[in-house]
This record gives C-alpha cells, sequence and structure tokens, in this order.
C-alpha cells in the first residue's frame, strides 16, 4: 500500500487496482488506531477519524481533489503512483 502523503500523525495511502473492494475512487487514512476510507469528495466510504484529523483530512482532500483523480487514473492506466504536497 504506497504511502501518498504525511502530515500531523496522518498517513495517506492508495491501494493499487483497488475496485473490487469499493467500486470507486478512494483513498486509505491511518491515523494511530484509526483506519478510514474516504472518497475524493471527502465523503467517509468507512471506518472513523477523531474530529480533528477528520476536519485536516478532509481540506486535504479538498485541495487535492484533481491531484488525486489524476493519481488514480495514472495508477489503473499506467501503475504508477506520485506523492502528494501534506497541509
Amino acid at each position: 500500500m504506497p504511502i501518498i502523503s504525511q502530515f500531523y500523525g496522518i498517513i495517506v495511502s492508495i491501494y493499487f487496482k483497488d475496485n473490487d473492494k469499493h467500486n470507486l475512487p478512494h483513498i486509505h487514512v491511518r491515523y494511530n488506531e484509526y483506519k478510514v476510507a474516504y472518497d475524493f469528495e471527502a465523503n467517509i466510504i468507512n471506518g472513523f477519524l477523531p474530529t480533528k484529523q477528520t476536519k485536516l483530512i478532509e481540506a486535504w482532500i479538498i485541495i487535492h481533489k484533481e491531484e488525486l483523480e489524476t493519481l488514480w487514473k495514472l495508477m489503473e492506466e499506467e501503475g504508477r503512483i506520485f506523492k502528494i504536497k501534506p497541509l
């Protein structure tokens, strides 16, 4: 699971060809013992984060939505990834 960004103890990862599980573009976020999956509209698919980290990651997704969409497409078509700047 490649890490695409890290900030304030939050780790953002993306799985290659993970459409079978959720069937839409998404990221996985870990913070301490918490795990959550988000779509690129900053909606939770499953999981839970504390309020402060939820606000941080939702802001990050909104800021980097276009990059996330590009990354997902690049992964699907070419199997390549790139890092995205933290907050």
